[in-house]
């Protein structure tokens, strides 16, 4: 199945309310998990990066795992990065993580490299997908702990349709249409090694996690 574009930027005000109220503890909590199996010997202080933050639900997550880290979370839409900021007060952890608006090409990130990067459900909305390897590129250096999560694509238009159905079943209408369309613009793993290798990142690893999700990750050298 060829792979169909959806929107780079998540800027609808439902959208995004749909997003920040939905439930994906399932999967954020198993990245959290997973970055601590593969990474099981990673610094107990550090300050992150984290790609496509949204509404900030994986970073908060990671953040309450990591009690030793501090965040700077970057995202395009300021429609979601509101509710990752509400998120961010009700948490009490405005001080720990720090949101910031503007595009990967040329947004103003604060540091010029990271102990960590870290990147969820990004990817695939990304019609260039350069445009986040070479962010992990420029914003780290040898030794920088990289870990990215982000659905891959179906073989078939009808089994994207399956998966909705059995994850999102009793989802509002608007996550229902975003799912399909995220799955449909997924890349599959095999196009994630090529995009790595174009990016002078082959040394990370690629591993499929589930039906739908697959990881980048490793240590930049």
């Amino acid at each position: 199945m060829r792979r169909i574009k959806e929107p780079e930027l998540m800027d609808d005000a439902e959208q995004a309310r749909a997003y920040a109220e939905a439930d994906f503890a399932e999967p954020h909590n198993s990245y959290v998990t997973l970055f601590a199996r593969k990474f099981p010997r990673r610094p107990k202080r550090a300050t992150v990066l984290d790609l496509g933050c949204g509404a900030a639900d994986v970073t908060i997550r990671f953040a309450k795992a990591n009690p030793g880290y501090t965040f700077h979370g970057v995202d395009g839409s300021a429609a979601m990065l509101k509710y990752g900021r509400k998120a961010l007060a009700r948490e009490r952890l405005s001080r720990r993580i720090r949101l910031i608006q503007g595009f990967l090409s040329g947004a103003p990130i604060p540091r010029q490299s990271y102990d960590v990067i870290i990147c969820s459900s990004f990817l695939h909305h990304l019609h260039d997908p350069q445009v986040l390897w070479q962010t992990v590129w420029q914003h780290s250096r040898k030794g920088t702990i990289v870990f990215v999560a982000d659905l891959f694509r179906p073989a078939s238009p009808a089994r994207a349709g399956k998966l909705v159905e059995q994850y999102s079943g009793d989802e509002p209408a608007v996550l229902k249409r975003d799912f399909i369309n995220s799955l449909l613009a997924a890349f599959t793993p095999r196009e994630v090694e090529a995009q790595l290798r174009e990016a002078g990142l082959s040394h990370l690893q690629v591993e499929v996690i589930s039906d739908r999700h697959l990881i980048v990750f490793g240590k930049i050298r």
